[in-house]
């Protein structure tokens, strides 16, 4: 029947339908559009008929018999729907099959994925090196962070300058943020720094020099670490990643190429190892709290601020020669320390992206190039390359040596 004619009054049958069907006008109120087939006995195959709403829309129907009704499977139209959502809704859709069972099928849009421009600002872990640069450390910025506490290997809290200057301090000191405590890659820079760097030859210097390490993880793990490194120099403790934070040191995943301080310890060694000592931990309930497995650091040198390589310090003989106790724990409390400032610095770009061993010597004025490793591509990388930013005072302690045996030779 042709559906282009005007519709009938609401909720009735044409008579002219009825009567092809062989059957009394039946009157059904469709106040709904309704997508269920409706059945009957005697009608023909496939035989439309036309309704109306309360609205006056034309509606068609298909009239099919019970044994189409069983053989083929329902149909249903439904308006079209956006192939794309600007909002994370959750919809669904439920239809009818052919024995009159319910299926619900629910979709759910999301917002669009980050563009490649995202992902430039904003670097993804294993995304890449992280951008960052070595811009040397303000003195405000060390001034607001003289005080803050570290952590030592017994857990007592020392502030951080303590460790760069002070009664006893080295007037250079150079101090290297690790990773966490489980990072077999730092754990091979500093096996590797201690078999070219030791302390007799760092105190020998013209200007007394020294280096001390510090890791983000608990305390309680600084005494493992250090016998699982054989690292010659003392290891502090931040584990609220503060120092970190504010001296510019970044976080990531991403590896990078492999560093000549490797030397041959594949990644699956290194991973592995520190696997093993996160689960010789476990009873002890430190095996959680190496520190921030994203958490990357670098190296920073701190110097005289004054840049001479007289000491301020007065010697013994301008010491007053008495002191009483109370005297002397207002002299300790009031003491006066040598200003100090990062004169050079290099921070981390991925996880093994430490300053490699032959500029560190160079930047603290020792003879050499360190122990060179057998894979001498890697190796000739490492005396070339040179990843800090600053100017040491090693150009001077150099010129003063040099001072000192041409004195001795005139003599």
């Amino acid at each position: 029947m042709d559906a282009s004619s005007d519709p009938p009054a609401t909720g009735s049958i044409p008579t002219v339908e009825a009567a092809a069907l062989g059957q009394p006008p039946v009157v059904t109120k469709t106040e709904e559009p309704t997508t269920a087939l409706m059945v009957d006995e005697s009608a023909p195959a496939g035989l439309k008929i036309d309704t109306g709403n309360s609205n006056g829309e034309a509606k068609t129907k298909t009239l099919v018999s019970p044994t189409q009704a069983t053989s083929a499977p329902a149909t249903r139209t439904t308006a079209p729907t956006p192939t794309t959502a600007t909002t994370p809704e959750a919809s669904t859709t439920t239809t009818k099959d052919a024995n009159g069972t319910t299926n619900a099928a629910s979709s759910t849009s999301s917002t669009p994925a980050p563009t490649t421009k995202d992902y430039d600002v904003n670097p993804q872990d294993f995304a890449g090196e992280v951008e960052t640069n070595n811009n040397l450390p303000s003195r405000e910025t060390l001034r607001k962070l003289e005080d803050h506490t570290v952590l030592d290997a017994d857990g007592k809290s020392v502030p951080f300058k303590s460790l760069y200057t002070g009664h006893n301090v080295a007037r250079r000191v150079l101090i290297i943020f690790i990773r966490h405590f489980f990072c077999g890659n730092c754990q091979e820079y500093l096996r590797t720094l201690a078999n070219s760097i030791t302390p007799e030859a760092l105190l020998g210097l013209p200007l007394s020099t020294f280096i001390a390490v510090v890791g983000c993880g608990a305390p309680e793990l600084i005494n493992t670490y250090i016998n699982e490194t054989s690292c010659p120099f003392p290891v502090y403790a931040d584990p609220t990643r503060r120092l970190y934070t504010e001296l510019g040191m970044v976080r990531t995943l991403y590896m990078g190429s492999r560093p000549a301080y490797m030397q041959n310890k594949s990644i699956t060694h290194t991973i592995v190892s520190g696997v093993v000592q996160g689960l010789k931990q476990v009873k002890s309930g430190l095996a959680l709290k190496m520190g921030d497995s994203r958490q990357v650091g670098g190296e920073f040198l701190f110097e005289p601020a004054s840049n001479s390589l007289e000491t301020p310090l007065p010697t013994p003989m301008d010491e007053p020669k008495t002191l009483d106790l109370d005297d002397a724990a207002n002299t300790h409390h009031a003491e006066k320390t040598e200003e100090k400032k990062v004169t050079w610095c290099h921070r981390m770009r991925t996880t093994r992206d430490h300053c490699e061993i032959p500029e560190l010597m160079e930047v603290l004025g020792l003879d050499g190039e360190g122990r060179p490793i057998q894979d001498a591509k890697r190796w000739e990388k490492a005396l070339k390359t040179r990843k800090g930013t600053g100017l040491s005072m090693a150009s001077q302690m150099s010129r003063m040596s040099m001072d000192a045996k041409a004195a001795t030779k005139v003599q």
